[in-house]
């Protein structure tokens, strides 16, 4: 096979296909990693030789500082791997070149050819001479105000970059830097909105649906939760205890939620709101799959906090099933993604009543006619409501026939 000619066009200089790619042809491109990958297959069909690059950003995502994307020669796809918020405090990062960059340097360059002990000492450049390269560069790639992020090219080429090299590689920065602003942007606005109202609503949000007032019905099993006596452990405790506790009382409940296929809408101090969608087969079974995975999490959270010397946390669980509107509702500046409805009013009265029936789950007659599975369901009784002019016939929750369950 004759040899491919990587020589720039007269007029052309080496690397300005990749820049005018970079420009022009990733429009339809979503991912900031796909479009890395495919920016240094193109290097070295350009000429560069390019064998390793990474690009690290920020991000900020409620659980994870940023990410590290790694591309190697012979990679279709790049790799991502997550950064946490202690990284800062890790030797993986501690002299690393990313540290350098983030704390002001404005380019890094390492002869990896040379002599180990004459270089700079990091794990990083250690792996990367046993993989046989020979130079390597970083830089910061700057966002809008100054947000900094960082970009790296690493070569197996004797001798390492050559200047038209290293020129080439710079002219990429700028428009590297606003083609990944643009995607980490859009990454951490999807992420915002599914942290904040949830991803099917998140989902709606993105696709349009931002005027007051639009929405749709659905039909869903509701459930509202309420923590007990917070309003005695807010005034008694010390702030960050406080904060501390809901923290780990939200993950014991919404984990479960999530993890069965129900949507958290809303957290209302110490209580929240869930929906599952009876359009989703199971929905109401997944329900009470949820709680009972978020009744072993706390009986889990409460053995722990005893170990602290803190009192067992209670909650209250009402369940019930209708049709809810679904959709924005607010002011015409500040709008809240929610439900309401009928529905939702009973299932909050249903959740007060648990204090009354001594019952720490309660099921509507209308959910309980619509489970199906080997779940443990215990007549109370019928009670009257605020609020209805009928009263309710309530079912407690006993157990959803796990043998460990208790």
């Amino acid at each position: 096979m004759p040899a491919l000619d990587t020589a720039p066009a007269a007029g052309q200089r080496l690397g300005d296909e990749v820049v005018d790619w970079l420009t022009n042809g990733t429009r339809d491109e979503r991912f900031i990693d796909n479009i890395f990958a495919q920016m240094c297959n193109r290097l070295q069909r350009a000429g560069l030789p390019v064998m390793r690059a990474s690009l690290h950003v920020q991000i900020n995502h409620p659980q994870w500082l940023g990410a590290r994307i790694l591309w190697s020669d012979g990679m279709d796809n790049a790799e991502i791997h997550r950064v946490d918020y202690d990284v800062g405090e890790r030797a993986e990062f501690i002299g690393s070149p990313a540290s350098e960059i983030y704390g002001g340097a404005t380019e890094i360059r390492e002869n990896l050819a040379r002599a180990p002990e004459l270089g700079r000492q990091h794990a990083i450049y250690h792996d990367m001479r046993t993989q046989g390269l020979t130079d390597y560069v970083a830089w910061p790639i700057f966002h809008t105000l100054g947000k900094r992020h960082c970009v790296t090219f690493a070569t197996d080429r004797r001798g390492g970059f050559d200047h038209a090299q290293i020129d080439a590689l710079q002219r990429l920065l700028p428009v590297l830097a606003l083609v990944s602003e643009i995607r980490i942007k859009n990454r951490l606005a999807r992420t915002l909105l599914e942290t904040y109202v949830g991803p099917h609503a998140a989902e709606m949000v993105l696709a349009g649906a931002t005027r007051r007032g639009s929405g749709t019905t659905v039909r869903a099993a509701i459930m509202i939760c309420d923590l007990r006596d917070f309003t005695r452990i807010s005034d008694n405790w010390p702030r960050d205890d406080v904060i501390d506790l809901l923290n780990g009382y939200f993950d014991a409940m919404v984990e479960p939620i999530t993890q069965h296929g129900g949507e958290i809408l809303k957290f209302i101090g110490d209580g929240l709101l869930a929906i599952f969608p009876l359009s989703e087969p199971g929905a109401c079974a997944n329900l009470l799959h949820a709680v009972t995975g978020a009744r072993k999490a706390m009986a889990e959270l409460n053995a722990r906090n005893a170990g602290n010397g803190r009192a067992p946390l209670n909650y209250g669980i009402g369940i019930h099933v209708g049709d809810v509107m679904y959709g924005n509702i607010g002011s015409r500046t500040r709008l809240d993604f929610t439900v309401i409805g009928p529905a939702v009013n009973m299932a909050s009265r249903m959740e007060a009543l648990t204090k009354q029936v001594g019952r720490p789950v309660l099921l509507s007659r209308e959910f309980a006619e619509l489970v199906e599975g080997p779940f443990a369901l215990a007549r109370v009784g019928e009670f009257p409501v605020r609020g209805f002019s009928d009263p309710i016939e309530l079912f407690a929750f006993e157990g959803d026939g796990d043998p460990s369950d208790s």
